[in-house]
């Protein structure tokens, strides 16, 4: 009986839907957080009486056919980019980028990541770097007798040295875009690697066109919409539900069969 077969398939996807909601909710407080939509597809079909095939010695064409689809298949789960809200913090080294952009990592395995995290710190040198310690490039120190630190919309990066009236620029912020942000591969951490799916980095200062720009003393939240997610989780709860009766369904119809005398 095709049916069980088919209504498993159908509980392993909703399974799997579930899994990308309920990431979706444990991120919602994640900074940069794009969420997630699982995407399916059917599967292969069976013919038992093929569509456009002749019905007769006379020519006459089966105009519909019987085709017995056998389940549904994940195709993808999508990280969709749309722009978080703005949390204000007024910390000097949070900054959120107001458009399209990835600030670029540089990771301890000599690769470069890519965040639109951007609860930046300083490190013991003075060196500009994520919550991991890892070097936001290109690598901007921030002196030690520096007492404030501005970052302007284009990512110049300002500092006011003690005894001195005009502010001196120590470095330049860049943005990276990629024709397939979809592409881009999730490592943790806030962290996504270039794939040959997203294609090569395109790297410019914040405010080019195509890029965004950069807001000092913000955080961009997660898109995370739990009233949304909460919404999906039911649905996907009801049809995983639904796959089970099918199931029982089937079960009692061969119950049936066997009790036959």
């Amino acid at each position: 009986m095709r049916s069980l077969s088919i209504a498993a398939t159908g509980m392993l996807a909703q399974q799997l839907n579930v899994e990308v909601i309920s990431n979706n909710i444990a991120n919602m407080n994640t900074t940069g957080f794009k969420r997630r939509r699982a995407e399916f597809t059917d599967l292969l079909y069976q013919d038992l009486r093929r569509v456009g095939s002749t019905s007769s010695d006379a020519g006459t064409i089966v105009p519909a056919g019987v085709q017995i689809g056998i389940g549904v298949k994940p195709s993808a789960v999508y990280r969709i980019t749309e722009q978080g809200n703005m949390l204000i913090t007024d910390n000097p080294l949070d900054l959120a980028i107001q458009g399209r952009g990835y600030f670029e990592v540089e990771l301890p395995s000599g690769d470069i990541g890519y965040t639109r995290s951007g609860a930046l710190q300083r490190s013991a040198d003075g060196t500009i770097v994520t919550a991991d310690g890892y070097v936001v490039m290109p690598g901007i120190t921030v002196p030690d007798d520096a007492t404030s630190v501005t970052v302007n919309a284009t990512g110049e990066v300002l500092v006011q040295i003690s005894g001195t009236v005009a502010p001196q620029n120590i470095g330049q912020f860049e943005l990276a875009v990629f024709a397939n942000e979809g592409g881009l591969q999730a490592i943790g951490d806030n962290l996504l690697l270039e794939t040959g799916a997203s294609g090569p980095a395109i790297v410019a200062t914040p405010g080019s066109a195509g890029f965004g720009t950069l807001q000092q003393g913000f955080l961009e939240t997660s898109n995370v919409n739990v009233v949304s997610e909460i919404t999906n989780l039911i649905t996907a709860q009801r049809a995983y539900e639904m796959n089970s009766k099918v199931i029982q369904a089937s079960d009692d119809m061969m119950g049936s069969l066997t009790q036959m005398r």
